[in-house]
């Protein structure tokens, strides 16, 4: 036989076809090896990215322990609460409409009656641990339970997002998607840096429906907001109902800068409004601009201009010298009248009567004006609040400074009044994220992601300290800003950064860190179907 070929029965092969044989039957083998391995990585890699949420969280918590394992929801789950109180029900059906969506699962909430199975998720009050205070939890996931632990019912909330966060981005989907529905191991121990952590919605020079507010209110809960300040009148609209003035509405909301319809609420719907977000933890803060800011109600009422001739109604941008007249004795009727229905509608203890920019007004004459108004909140139970401005006729100690404007840092620091901070170089939403961005303004300068999130509130104002700051407030005005999309962009992502300021300590927070946690965001901002700015700062996952 020749030795170049080997002979079966009815085969012949010469020892050039054995070798690519031989040398085919390796690459297939290596192959399937490598498949396998490949399999097993990006099985690896899908358990690690269901894992390493545990350290996404947004705003970071105060202390985070991972430990081994994961919970893993099922159809079988239920959500016990402890005590049986029909508040923390509510918290608890709030997390089931949220996980019931994407999961098709029917999970239920249930008083505890004695010990359970493994399986459930625990929401329970105790007053036992102290330092977590009136909006702080304690998170603890195991791989047979959760259990959530607050001395409060808002400190439920606040972990029920936490929550949230830590299943795959997919919980947060509209339609059923398949799993599975992991939370990672470990636990959590979390409380806010400041008590005060708001954003603020113009709805004057843009009107925006109550389903849009209450829009925006889910989406800063999620990320544990606690203020939503409604700017609800300027020389572009009047946006809320006053019954014993309705003329403010139906005249003076009619337009808006443009020159659109306008629009405004009723009572009712503001009272909507004030009990969605009361639901979420989310206390709504009332905003008259006075006294200048006013065009809208002086083109409505003629009796409010000094020289009884009404103006005509206005949709410019920029504001107008527009002021109410401080000598008529009507204009004090009218705030008292303004402040006594807005008072009655708005459970929260504040009025916020702006105060800024009136440029065309008498000192004298602003000091006076800002004194009796303050009476008259007072007179009706509230705190006010104003911006900068107001600092000048010094207020009474529970009146409250709104810091926007460095022009005035000086006299803000020399009072002693409480202050929430929102200074438009760092937080105001409507300025561009830089120059290629077609929404907002930019006199203020540009406020990309990372100046946006990138400073400290607490030192932000040289000279204040720490125990005036009731916290901060991120606001947007709408002079651009046109629909529920635009809201979205000019909020989206800043206003992670800004809910990260306000509750996580400072000593925890760091840009380089933070932009790897905001881009483990992207999947569930895109969930929820949010038209967040992709800033080229962040690596978007």
């Amino acid at each position: 036989m020749n030795k170049a070929e080997i002979n079966f029965p009815g085969i012949h092969y010469n020892s050039n076809q054995i070798k690519i044989w031989i040398y085919a039957f390796t690459i297939i083998s290596l192959s399937c090896l490598f498949m396998m391995m490949t399999n097993s990585t990006a099985q690896d890699s899908k358990t690690t990215d269901q894992l390493s949420t545990i350290n996404e969280i947004i705003p970071r918590p105060v202390s985070v322990i991972s430990a081994h394992g994961s919970f893993t929801l099922n159809p079988n789950t239920i959500i016990y609460v402890v005590p049986d109180s029909s508040e923390l029900i509510r918290i608890g059906q709030y997390l089931t409409s949220k996980l019931n969506l994407s999961t098709g699962y029917d999970i239920k909430v249930n008083p505890l009656q004695q010990e359970q199975k493994n399986g459930n998720i625990f929401l329970t009050l105790s007053d036992s641990d102290t330092l977590l205070g009136p909006e702080g939890y304690e998170l603890k996931i195991t791989e047979n339970a959760v259990y959530l632990s607050a001395s409060k019912p808002a400190g439920i909330f606040y972990g029920v997002q936490t929550i949230r966060q830590l299943l795959p981005p997919q919980i947060e989907s509209k339609t059923v998607k398949p799993g599975p529905w992991k939370i990672p191991a470990g636990i959590i121990r979390d409380y806010p840096r400041f008590g005060w952590r708001g954003a603020m919605l113009d709805v004057a020079r843009h009107f925006f429906s109550a389903e849009d507010v209450k829009q925006v209110i889910d989406l800063l809960a999620y990320y544990k907001i606690n203020r939503l300040h409604l700017h609800l009148a300027d020389d572009q609209g009047w946006r809320i109902m006053i019954n014993s003035w309705p003329n403010l509405t139906t005249y003076g909301g009619s337009t808006e800068v443009g020159g659109g319809k306008g629009g405004y609420y009723t009572q009712e719907q503001y009272s909507e409004i004030v009990k969605y977000a009361s639901d979420r933890y989310i206390m709504i803060v009332p905003e008259i601009d006075m006294p200048a800011h006013v065009n809208a109600a002086l083109a409505s009422y003629p009796e409010l201009n000094c020289d009884s001739i009404s103006p005509a109604l206005y949709n410019g941008i920029t504001g107008k010298s527009s002021k109410l007249c401080t000598e008529k004795p009507v204009t004090y009727t009218f705030v008292d009248d303004v402040v006594k229905e807005i008072s009655a509608l708005t459970p929260g203890p504040y009025i916020h009567i702006g105060g800024d920019e009136a440029l065309s007004m008498d000192s004298t004459d602003y000091k006076m004006f800002i004194k009796r108004v303050e009476a008259i909140v007072e007179k009706h139970h509230k705190h006010m609040i104003g911006w900068d401005e107001i600092v000048s006729s010094k207020p009474d100690s529970g009146t409250i400074v709104q810091h926007w404007n460095s022009r005035f840092a000086k006299q803000t620091l020399q009072s002693s009044l409480p202050v929430i901070m929102s200074p438009a170089s760092k937080m105001y939403m409507d300025m561009k994220y830089n120059i290629t961005i077609k929404l907002g303004l930019k006199w203020a300068g540009y406020i990309n992601v990372k100046t946006a999130y990138d400073w400290d509130p607490g030192t932000f104002l040289s000279g204040l300290p720490e125990k005036r700051i009731m916290g901060i407030e991120a606001p947007l005005w709408t002079e651009t800003v046109k629909n529920i999309n635009d809201i979205e962009f000019m909020m989206f992502p800043r206003i992670c950064g800004y809910a990260e300021l306000g509750w996580s300590p400072a000593a925890i927070r760091y840009w380089d860190e933070y932009r790897v946690r905001l881009a483990s965001h992207g999947p569930r901002l895109k969930e929820m179907g949010v038209n967040f700015y992709k800033s080229a700062l962040v690596n978007w996952k």
